[in-house]
């Protein structure tokens, strides 16, 4: 993205270590999720990697820092330079490198069970793949379909977490929207404390009928 730091994860370790900003603040300038910052300040990742200071290179102010800082609210806008990171234009498919080609299936199939809203080109954009593997992976004809097990492609490393949100946050502004069920609906319980109950009318003629059969039966049992 054209306001993306240069060297963001780098960037982020600066930030980190040298100021009082808040993880989203962090993630958000440098186009990280919140989880990787995380990760940076516990020491769980870019370990031994070198911090970039941003007001060296000019893409951020001193200013500016102070600002987020007494503002958790406030997001850290790029400083005008001549420093620029070109979007990046995918022609193909995301490049994986051999040692996670083995874990693509297994990634495949997570994103199937989890997220069944992701269109197959979304898919392929996220691990590298083919529209024919995701096809034989959800039809079970893969040819090492009953070894698979579903396995976050985030956790793999095949893909950031902030690119799997994208992707899922777009196929649910594209998905259509869910019709309400209609028909006959269950009352509520006012309404049917409410309902009058129709009372059976009593036909005496019959009632004594019924005694009087029960008294004869009785009396020829005496008998």
């Amino acid at each position: 993205m054209a306001d993306t730091p240069l060297m963001p994860k780098a960037t982020a370790v600066w930030l980190v270590d040298n100021t009082s900003l808040t993880f989203d603040q962090i993630a958000k300038f440098c186009s990280l999720h919140p989880l990787e910052v995380k990760a940076i300040a516990d020491g769980d990742a870019a370990q031994g990697m070198k911090g970039n200071d941003p007001i060296q290179t000019g893409q951020l102010t001193r200013e500016e820092i102070t600002r987020a800082e007494n503002d958790p609210n406030h997001r850290l806008k790029m400083a005008e330079t001549k420093v620029r990171v070109p979007q990046a234009k995918r022609g193909g498919p995301r490049y994986t490198p051999v040692s996670r080609r083995q874990d693509r299936p297994n990634a495949i199939l997570w994103l199937l069970r989890n997220h069944p809203e992701l269109k197959d080109s979304q898919i392929m954009r996220l691990v590298g793949t083919t529209k024919p593997t995701i096809e034989s992976i959800r039809g079970r004809t893969h040819w090492n379909a009953a070894n698979l097990a579903p396995m976050d492609p985030v956790t793999l490393g095949l893909c950031k977490q902030i690119e799997l949100d994208i992707e899922v946050q777009k196929a649910a502004r594209n998905a259509p929207p869910v019709e309400e069920p209609t028909g006959p609906t269950l009352l509520t319980a006012e309404e049917s404390l409410s309902t009058p109950v129709e009372e059976e009318e009593l036909d005496e003629s019959k009632i004594f009928a019924k005694l009087k059969s029960m008294g004869g039966g009785s009396d020829s049992a005496s008998e």
